[in-house]
């Protein structure tokens, strides 16, 4: 069980929760978030993300990160600063844990290619799709659809970006079918997360700012070199490599990257520590109703950790080699959208029956959304190639 008698007054309790959709029986040996991890961990959804893209295609090597080995690290850099600023972990966890269980197969490149090839234009966004996985297209209880999970992890997962409508939201959502789960359970996406939210999205800009680049390293994209001009994490590599003169380059990368993470997190610390105090903050409530995040950066590395984005968004992400393979991977998908959208009888005969009683892009959408990239190769040659398993079988 959470130790309530550990947690600071603006933390999530989780004997204050607000509870689930669907009544059930307390568990006397876990707390409400505790069985929340637990059911994310053990879900399909979450075993699905070892076969799904974090930036190189997982197959081609096998140190490449995944959706999944990305949100374990995400969730664990959440907890070590959650423990530090005395806040639930173990909601934290949950928020860390599912905040990725909506990408599509081949990451950034596949939630694209559904968004531009879709004919009703439904705009497909992974966070509402980790939303309806939450609370239903996770499939396994008897009881109910989804998860079940508190409506504190699931506003979290929501809105750890920043509030989804109002003053504060970078843009407001359209997207219907969360205004429609809003409507019946109130989100509050006019507001900001709870504070262990904020702790799992900015978790998440330390992992993947530091890891693709750890990545982009193992695949020859980027040198130790290269780095070396960039805000603080080239400042590391110098300090170690000043320390370790004859350091073994695979050692040098993983101090380097290691001690650039450990500053990053203890950066959040401090400077979410000095934001609750000068905003005097003392519950939930005024986590929420704050006009900006409450968990950040001190502008010093919050301007180092922008400038690491610019590089790998410029080195990495705009490459000719990812993009090469990443044409590949948005021409399987939109072309399976394509197909499934013309021809729904395409579809599994469950699927088929869904788009022909219900909104078909969202149909699909929830169909391929659900394929590991693996799958999604395998099912467009299946459809394509005609040399590929010639039968109905």
């Amino acid at each position: 069980m959470s130790n309530n008698n550990f947690l600071l007054s603006y933390a999530c309790f989780p004997n204050k929760t607000k509870g689930r959709n669907f009544k059930e029986p307390e568990d006397e040996n876990r707390s409400c978030f505790q069985r929340d991890r637990d059911r994310i961990i053990h879900s399909n959804a979450f075993r699905k993300l070892g076969y799904k893209t974090q930036v190189f295609i997982n197959y081609e090597h096998d140190y490449y990160r995944t959706r999944l080995t990305h949100s374990l690290e995400v969730a664990q850099i959440a907890r070590s600063i959650a423990r530090r600023l005395r806040l639930d972990e173990d909601i934290t966890e949950c928020i860390a844990l599912a905040h990725d269980l909506g990408h599509p197969p081949f990451g950034h490149t596949g939630e694209d290619a559904l968004v531009q090839v879709d004919k009703e234009k439904y705009k497909f966004d992974h966070n509402v799709q980790a939303i309806r996985i939450l609370t239903y297209l996770e499939q396994k209880h008897a009881d109910f659809n989804g998860m079940n999970l508190s409506w504190e992890v699931i506003e979290g997962v929501a809105k750890h970006n920043g509030p989804l409508l109002g003053q504060n939201a970078e843009s407001s959502t359209n997207n219907q079918l969360l205004l429609k789960y809003n409507e019946k359970y109130d989100l509050k996406l006019e507001e900001f997360s709870s504070i262990e939210a904020q702790v799992a999205s900015i978790a998440d800009d330390i992992a993947y700012s530091v890891h693709d680049l750890d990545d982009a390293l193992r695949a020859n994209l980027v040198t130790i070199a290269d780095l070396l001009d960039v805000p603080l994490i080239g400042k590391m590599f110098k300090e170690v490599k000043s320390e370790y003169s004859e350091l073994a380059q695979s050692k040098l990368i993983h101090e380097s990257l290691s001690k650039t993470i450990g500053i990053m997190i203890n950066d959040v610390v401090f400077q979410t520590e000095r934001n609750i105090e000068d905003h005097k903050i003392k519950s939930v409530e005024d986590v929420r109703s704050l006009n900006n995040m409450l968990v950040t950066f001190s502008p010093e590395v919050a301007n180092a950790t922008k400038e690491m984005k610019k590089f790998n968004m410029e080195k990495i992400y705009r490459s000719y080699k990812l993009a090469r393979t990443m044409n590949k991977a948005k021409r399987i998908v939109q072309e399976l959208f394509q197909c499934f959208y013309e021809n729904p009888r395409l579809l599994p005969t469950e699927w088929n029956k869904l788009a022909c009683e219900s909104q078909r892009s969202v149909v699909i959408c929830d169909y391929i959304s659900g394929m590991t990239d693996r799958f999604a190769i395998h099912e467009h040659r299946r459809i394509f190639d005609t040399s590929y398993e010639m039968t109905s079988f």
